[in-house]
């Protein structure tokens, strides 16, 4: 079986025959041919800037995911990493403090008072745990003449100055509760915030 009838026929075609063209048809040919392989240029060109732009634009957006990721992941760590020593300065550390600043903010206001108030009796209310330390402090200071009363209502770091009708109250016990109840709060609402993310 023959494949003939599947080619083209070119038997009308007589050898050594030219085939000419004229110089108008060979220049709208090529104008035609530049035309079609600027245009098909120009489709592709424009076809790859698309293409680059929607890749840069997923890439763009997919890093900044990951960085937002990443960010609220380090934050995360930090405040988990600042809990346990948080907690531990209001533990011990502030409590300490507390105990210490307690007879430089008692003499400060002791003095303030005489100022004010002149020579009215002061007394001095403290709980027992404090009492050596007021003592000491009422002896090195000359300058201040009060009463001292140990209560046993009142727990370390409670002062209570009475003058005439007036009376002042110093509570570092409160003071740190107010400290420990803000640090909690605020990694409470921390843990919530991350959990709503």
């Amino acid at each position: 079986m023959s494949i003939a009838h599947l080619l083209e026929n070119f038997d009308g075609a007589q050898p050594g025959g030219q085939v000419t063209i004229s110089d108008v048809s060979f220049e709208e040919e090529r104008l035609a041919a530049f035309e079609t392989g600027y245009q098909a240029g120009w489709d592709d060109s424009v076809k790859a800037q698309t293409e680059d732009v929607r890749r840069i634009t997923a890439d763009l957006a997919q890093n900044l995911q990951d960085l937002s990721f990443t960010y609220a992941e380090a934050h995360g760590a930090v405040m988990q990493a600042l809990r346990p020593l948080l907690t531990q300065m209001t533990t011990t550390v502030l409590p300490r403090l507390a105990q210490e600043s307690l007879g430089p903010r008692l003499t400060e206001m002791l003095h303030d008072l005489a100022r004010d108030q002149g020579r009215l009796d002061i007394g001095i209310a403290i709980s027992p745990d404090d009492a050596p330390r007021i003592t000491h402090l009422l002896e090195s200071d000359p300058a201040i003449e009060a009463t001292l009363v140990e209560d046993d209502t009142l727990g370390p770091g409670q002062v209570s100055l009475r003058f005439g009708e007036a009376e002042h109250e110093i509570d570092l016990t409160e003071v740190l509760a107010g400290i420990d109840a803000a640090i909690r709060a605020f990694f409470d609402q921390s843990q919530q915030g991350k959990a709503t993310a």
